[in-house]
């Protein structure tokens, strides 16, 4: 039997959706397409999407993938735009669903101290609500103000307090999701404890939307910290700063967050903080010994920096907290930024800030690197003109080299950021070839016809 052509089966969807999906879910505008075609990467595909579904309900998200499976159509589900790996990127004869209006806190209970939202909820809007109660969502990624809770669960985000937290997986108790035919699944619980069963829960936080598209989720919220206390370090070089953090692992101090900043990141931020200090740790202790904890870092960083500053006061703190917080805006000022994501054990840490600095040197391509020093998770940001259609040879080459760096001091191609669209091409060599090939045939168990995020994540 011949296929049918690819327009007639785009007219076939389009008139199915239209049909079955309320008059204000579906679009073709051009100018619609177009903004859904790219994310915050500013990676494209070949060509603009067919349409976008605006879902407000997981019906609308069933009656979609129930069609696009039926026609074999490939679906890119889609929240804020605001990944930073393709991740949902849409191209040629693609459908988007655009889960953001899908915005609704739907429990929100203090006893049990979680929450129950849809995916399209903003990560600081959960935070926001869960402080109402004397909760907070612990997750802090830097996209927090923008980026979807789905999102952050598509990717297994990760952010600032992951070293005291851990990543959105740590956080996620259990999820309402679609197959790629329609079906609906939940999986997890309400429970902190539970081990029924595989982990599918687990299995689909990081996923990228290639197995299901998430439509709920139960997530655990946690108490706001009865104290917290900040400190901003400045030192000599990079490394030194590097090399101070693993100090405070050593003394038994488990900080909520250790940020690293570098001295171009800082002059991007503003050209007189280099005048501090070639590289910036900034430190927050928090809980009831926060006092205490901040003081023992204090005195371990005290004969190592430049200077160091202590406060527990809140608004302070985001002034110390300012300059790390501000740095891919300030970049984005500066060009277009390919934001690296790979992390190395904390002990290697000073050693992969070296040989990034000297992949830079090499290859001529400036790198401004930022890091999350407590779980040795690196940002080295490559910055090119805006201007270029494509990214130029020696940007891609360093990164590769990068990425190859990161596998040889025994960490990953990603911590926090996903694989999505830019990272496709190195996943096997980390993953090892059964490994790689397991993970895709639990992709054809969940996605038989492939058209769950295509081209995405394996």
């Amino acid at each position: 039997m011949t296929a049918a052509p690819e327009t007639t089966v785009s007219a076939q969807l389009l008139g199915l959706l239209a049909r079955d999906l309320p008059p204000d879910r579906l679009t073709t505008d051009p100018a619609v397409l177009a903004a859904h075609a790219t994310d915050r990467s500013g990676a494209r595909s070949d060509g603009e999407p067919l349409a976008v579904v605006h879902a407000r309900r997981t019906q609308d998200v069933t009656v979609t993938l129930r069609h696009a499976h039926a026609l074999r159509v490939p679906v890119v589900p889609r929240g804020a735009g605001t990944g930073l790996s393709g991740g949902a990127t849409a191209g040629e004869g693609s459908l988007v669903l655009d889960l953001s209006g899908m915005n609704r806190i739907l429990e929100l209970s203090a006893d049990d101290q979680l929450a129950v939202v849809e995916p399209g909820v903003i990560t600081a809007e959960l935070d926001r609500a869960a402080r109402a109660h004397g909760l907070r969502y612990a997750p802090d990624p830097a996209s927090a103000a923008l980026s979807t809770l789905g999102g952050n669960i598509a990717t297994n985000a990760g952010g600032l307090r992951c070293a005291k937290y851990g990543v959105t997986r740590d956080s996620v108790l259990g999820l309402e999701a679609v197959l790629a035919d329609g079906t609906v699944v939940r999986t997890g619980r309400r429970t902190v404890k539970g081990v029924t069963g595989y982990d599918l829960t687990a299995l689909l936080t990081g996923s990228e939307g290639t197995l299901a598209v998430i439509t709920s989720a139960t997530l655990r919220l946690r108490p706001v910290p009865v104290a917290t206390a900040t400190l901003a370090a400045y030192f000599a070089t990079f490394e030194a700063a590097a090399e101070a953090s693993y100090a405070i692992g050593r003394a038994g101090v488990e900080p909520a967050l250790a940020e690293l900043v570098d001295g171009p990141v800082l002059e991007a931020v503003d050209p007189a903080l280099p005048e501090r200090g070639a590289a910036l740790l900034v430190v927050q202790c928090d809980g009831a010994g926060a006092a205490a904890e901040a003081a023992t870092v204090a005195r371990l960083l005290a004969p190592l920096a430049v200077t160091v500053e202590t406060t527990e006061d809140p608004a302070e703190a985001e002034a110390l907290l300012a300059a790390r917080r501000g740095a891919l805006p300030a970049l984005e000022r500066l060009g277009r930024p390919l934001i690296e994501d790979i992390a190395v054990p904390r002990s290697r840490l000073a050693e992969a800030v070296r040989e990034i600095r000297a992949i830079s040197a090499q290859h001529d391509v400036p790198v401004f690197t930022i890091a999350h020093a407590a779980d040795g998770n690196l940002h080295p940001i490559i910055v090119v003109d805006p201007s270029l259609d494509r990214l130029p040879e020696a940007a891609w080459e360093a990164a590769g080299e990068i990425f190859a760096l990161a596998l040889r001091l025994g960490g990953t191609l990603t911590g926090e950021h996903g694989v999505g669209t830019l990272k496709r091409q190195w996943v096997a060599d980390e993953l090892g070839p059964a490994a790689h090939a397991l993970q895709r045939r639990l992709k054809e168990v969940f996605d038989p016809r492939g058209i769950l995020n295509p081209g995405k994540s394996l």
